[in-house]
């Protein structure tokens, strides 16, 4: 069978949008017109539309954006239209919403399938919005019986959990049914390293049954979430048929009976991550209305890849890095952040805040009897920054870059009102030593982040002579505890286990857990890694564990 895959960037409500999307991508398709063409999970509504799901309103425009696509392939009578939407299930008791795949041709429903298996973990939550599909029955259309499946009903494979999370395999009930061609739509969100669990989970799928796996996935960001495409057609033995290119728009036609092209090779994690960030952040500035950004730019190594992240999703002429030195920056720090605005080409003001600072402290610390600089002054830095930064958003409608890291985020190095301020927190899912990674990387070609940002030892600037590894232990063992603790979750005994010392993991544990009030009102930030903070960990703030 001939069939295109169509990974589109859907926008969630933008259902004239969505439908026009479709559209184009039929107009597209090469002559002779493929049998069949295939758009990712909830395409018409795009995904997740969360809470909205619950307006009934929003229901029926979908409902309407169906028809729309009904109409339209009476364009295309010979290519019928597998598309993902919302369809009422019917019974008054429930959700009363199902998550579907739909077929259409020539005007016609041929069959509508339900997703089975509604995942609850990490990031999902489609049990508080959708009644699971009861049957899974293959789907005839012209010479070939179509087992559809939707995203997760493809990863309850065996050898996937360490213990299973459902009580059925949807794709082996296809496949004992009769299916002879296995096709699943997908909005699986990107995490470094998915691809090549998703290929291999795809790949087994196919060599098990004997049958083609066509897999068509999402493109684009929607709020945190960032979905990577790649969709696939994986042939009979488990080698690879086709594969689209990640976080691009991409319409092709492939044949199922075709000869595989190759392996599969994995994707460099860095560059992912890296592209996964732009296109995360493009998305994000487009799909809410807004024209340019503001960050501020502290020379130091986090701001640094944020501003160049920004310049590569916008155009450097869409960026304003802003420096704001305080009697405790260096000038290293300024000249730095002058080179980099340089480097990016992108615009770049100075505003001192000494003289506001000043009158902070004297309004302030006679009052609270406090000497020296200690973390109010330190903070006090911040939220004029934060302010700044703040007010030239109001004044000029750039939406605010914040720049923390998630290093910093989990153990609360970052000031509530200060540089947490922002509307997208770019790098908050990103650990230091990753950081560090990406401005190697978006130096390759060129010097894009001056040496001397990279090879600085990492400041606040806040107070003299002060550096981060005064309060953090050093960021490679800050990075693995976290990775062992917030990532996969173990405990802090077996953290110890693994040769960190037991002093260090209290403490970065206490440091996380004692946090969670500051990152509850953090800014959105982009998810790069298996366990981000945000609504894949759902953690209580008074609490005591």
């Amino acid at each position: 069978m001939r069939i295109a895959l169509c990974q589109l960037n859907p926008t969630v409500g933008d259902f004239e949008g969505n439908v026009s999307l479709l559209a184009e991508a039929l107009s597209d398709l090469p002559s002779p017109p493929p049998d069949m063409a295939v758009f990712p999970e909830l395409f018409l509504s795009g995904y997740p539309p969360q809470d909205l799901l619950e307006r009934d309103w929003f229901v029926k425009r979908t409902e309407v954006a169906l028809s729309s696509v009904a109409a339209l392939s009476r364009r295309f009578p010979e290519t019928a239209i597998l598309v993902g939407t919302i369809t009422r299930s019917g019974p008054a008791t429930g959700k009363g919403l199902h998550n579907s795949a739909v077929l259409l041709k020539d005007g016609d429903t041929i069959a509508t399938v339900h997703k089975t298996l509604l995942p609850t973990y990490d990031v999902f939550d489609e049990a508080r919005y959708f009644d699971p599909g009861e049957d899974v029955r293959p789907v005839p259309l012209d010479d070939e019986i179509l087992g559809i499946s939707i995203c997760e009903d493809a990863w309850n494979d065996p050898t996937l959990w360490h213990r299973p999370v459902y009580t059925r395999e949807p794709i082996a009930e296809l496949s004992e049914m009769g299916a002879t061609l296995l096709v699943n739509i997908s909005a699986s969100p990107f995490y470094a390293g998915k691809d090549e669990i998703r290929y291999r989970l795809f790949s087994r799928h196919a060599s098990r049954h004997g049958l083609p796996f066509v897999v068509v996935n999402q493109v684009g960001g929607n709020d945190e979430l960032v979905f990577d495409g790649r969709s696939a057609v994986v042939s009979p033995d488990g080698s690879l048929l086709t594969y689209a290119p990640a976080f691009e728009r991409d319409v092709r036609v492939v044949d199922t009976r075709d000869d595989a092209v190759g392996r599969f090779s994995p994707d460099d994690t860095v560059e992912s991550i890296r592209r996964a960030l732009v296109l995360g952040l493009r998305d994000y500035v487009r799909k809410c209305g807004f024209e340019s950004v503001a960050l501020g730019l502290s020379g130091g190594i986090d701001s640094a890849v944020v501003a160049a992240i920004a310049s590569e999703a916008l155009g450097p002429e869409r960026v304003l890095g802003v420096t704001m030195p305080s009697p405790y920056s260096s000038s290293g720090s300024v000249e730095d952040s002058r080179a980099l605005a340089e480097n990016l080409g992108i615009e770049f003001r100075v505003v001192p805040i000494s003289d506001i600072y000043e009158s902070y402290l004297r309004q302030i610390i006679p009052r609270s009897g406090a000497d020296g600089v200690g973390v109010t002054e330190e903070n006090i830095q911040a939220r004029i920054r934060g302010n700044i930064l703040m007010a030239i958003s109001n004044k000029s409608g750039h939406l605010v870059l914040s720049t923390g890291n998630k290093s910093e985020l989990a153990v609360g190095y970052c000031t509530l009102y200060g540089d947490m301020s922002g509307g997208l927190a770019v790098i908050s899912d990103v650990p230091k030593t990753t950081v560090y990674e990406l401005a190697e990387a978006m130096n390759r070609e060129r010097e894009v982040i001056p040496r001397s940002i990279i090879q600085k030892p990492p400041s606040a600037e806040l107070r003299p002579e002060q550096k981060d590894q005064d309060t953090l232990p050093p960021y490679e063992v800050l990075d693995r505890t976290l990775e062992l603790y917030v990532d996969r979750g173990v405990s802090p005994g077996d953290i110890v286990s693994e040769g960190i010392p037991e002093d260090t993991v209290n403490w970065i544990v206490r440091a996380v857990n004692a946090n969670e009030y500051k990152r509850r009102q953090a800014a959105p930030g982009l998810k790069v890694t298996s366990k981000a903070f945000g609504t894949g960990r759902r953690m209580p703030i008074a609490a005591r564990y």
